[in-house]
């Protein structure tokens, strides 16, 4: 971050010094978590569902904390920045001003965003490594892209910083224009629009606009003559008909990715390995340059093409983006993260969140990752926030696991039952599908089952909890939690 006076912070974010706070204190940081505060960090006091940061204010000035942003006083001997509305609002606002400063000193700065129904996580981690070659990156741990988490990632910005990549999630219209109004992103991706949150956009169509909030918000393209790095860049799918439509709802220069000959930036010569990491030949700028990832599925591909299209239009080259590609390990958790077991099996655990098309992609992964004489297991739980559209929609992958030939499918809990139920009529037969009531039923399942040479993917929304699953099985002889009957075709 850089460093800012507390009287400064005040003035940002509205607030009133309290608590004998000392304006010419200097703040170097801003964290959410009293056990990660420091010397010179702000803590951020958040009201949350369970617990209340205010409550937490000790704890963190006696870590070093030089004070507290809080939405009330908190005593005379507790130095405090109290601001006039929620803590969550006053974020954004020194999270301008950091940017601000860095904005105005000499040396560049660009600003990319990153947004799409699924894969932004993985697309963000490799724009990360990409991006090197320029100089420091910051982008959010995890899946810091919403209201809370962008201000965040916004913070961590120094006077060193290069590119700052903004990762941007929406539960709404207008969630991502907001974001965009924080960030002020000179590039801005666009991956797909999908399933995901269907259920509470209503449609396909409602996810598009509310995506394409992103390609509205940049600049303009950069007039006749002017270098390469002026100007806005929105990097859009060209495989997916509603992001390459897209095109017409921005100002900025049109840079497409996608595997078909017209895509600006395109793949070509597309292989997998036995471990299901893909390679191809990468051509941009009328040149071409060699890629063999070390990420799990085919499906990475185009995050890849969609991260070298940002990296190129912020100056990197070719031939760094090829290298960066190919060196770019998982840098998040429970996205195709694959363990392989003392005893022969692998565990593929990508269980961070799931919809309809990124279960496929994983499915696809996972057929490419046999092994001669193993077995392939797919581990389905729900898939959450898809609306009216659930029950088809976990019809549909148990049919497609059928029809990828998976050798057994397990569909854990209710919401997933639907998956064991597509299975069995699109003609699995008995043990090749089974559907069980809980994480224990089929942990029990799985240490009873699995054999050397299988590999096992385990797959859902995180809110059914089956990244806990993998970890579990990732290690080596673990034991049952319970026994428990499933029910089978």
């Amino acid at each position: 971050m850089i460093p800012i006076a507390l009287g400064d912070v005040a003035a940002a974010t509205g607030g009133r010094l309290t608590g004998g706070a000392d304006p010419a204190a200097v703040v170097s940081g801003v964290v959410i978590d009293s056990r990660a505060a420091s010397g010179g960090d702000l803590f951020a006091a958040v009201p949350g569902e369970r617990v209340d940061g205010h409550d937490y204010a000790a704890t963190a000035l006696g870590a070093g904390a030089v004070a507290v942003l809080a939405e009330r006083d908190l005593g005379d001997d507790v130095p405090a920045v109290v601001v006039p509305g929620r803590v969550l609002d006053a974020l954004p606002a020194l999270a301008a001003e950091v940017l601000a400063r860095r904005h105005q000193l000499p040396t560049p700065f660009d600003v990319v965003g990153v947004t799409g129904s699924s894969g932004k996580t993985s697309t963000k981690d490799l724009l990360a490594a990409v991006l090197a070659p320029l100089g420091p990156v910051v982008a959010p741990p995890g899946s810091f892209n919403n209201e809370l988490g962008v201000p965040l990632t916004l913070l961590r910005v120094d006077e060193q910083t290069r590119t700052l990549v903004v990762e941007m999630g929406a539960r709404g219209i207008g969630h991502i224009a907001h974001l965009c109004e924080l960030a002020h992103p000179r590039v801005g991706a666009v991956l797909n629009v999908g399933s995901a949150h269907v259920g509470e956009f209503g449609s396909p169509e409602a996810i598009a606009v509310a995506k394409g909030e992103l390609v509205e918000a940049l600049p303009p393209a950069a007039e006749a003559g002017a270098g390469l790095l002026d100007g806005g860049v929105a990097v859009l799918n060209a495989d997916d008909h509603r992001v390459a439509a897209m095109a017409t709802r921005t100002r900025a220069r049109v840079l497409t990715f996608g595997w078909g000959a017209s895509a600006d930036v395109r793949a070509e010569d597309v292989r997998v390995d036995e471990l299901g990491r893909p390679a191809f030949a990468l051509h941009a700028q009328g040149a071409s340059a060699q890629v063999s990832m070390q990420l799990h599925g085919e499906h990475h591909v185009s995050n890849a093409l969609a991260a070298a299209a940002c990296a190129l239009a912020v100056g990197v080259e070719l031939d760094d983006v090829a290298a960066a590609l190919s060196t770019a390990r998982a840098a998040s958790r429970w996205r195709m993260e694959v363990t392989e077991r003392p005893d022969g099996v692998v565990v593929v655990n990508d269980a961070y969140n799931a919809n309809p098309e990124s279960v496929r992609a994983a499915l696809r992964a996972l057929k490419a990752m046999h092994r001669p004489g193993g077995r392939t297991w797919a581990v389905i739980g729900e898939m959450l926030e898809l609306g009216d559209t659930a029950r088809d929609e976990h019809d549909a992958v148990g049919r497609y696991a059928v029809r990828l030939d998976i050798s057994r499918l397990v569909a854990v809990g209710k919401g997933a039952r639907p998956v064991h139920t597509g299975a069995v009529l699109e003609g699995s037969y008995a043990d090749e599908s089974m559907w069980v009531a809980d994480i224990e039923a089929a942990e029990a399942l799985l240490a009873q089952e699995l054999r050397p040479g299988d590999v096992v993917l385990v797959k859902s929304s995180n809110g059914a909890g089956l990244m806990h699953l993998g970890d579990r099985l990732a290690l080596a002889g673990a034991a049952p939690v319970t026994s428990s009957e499933g029910v089978r075709a």
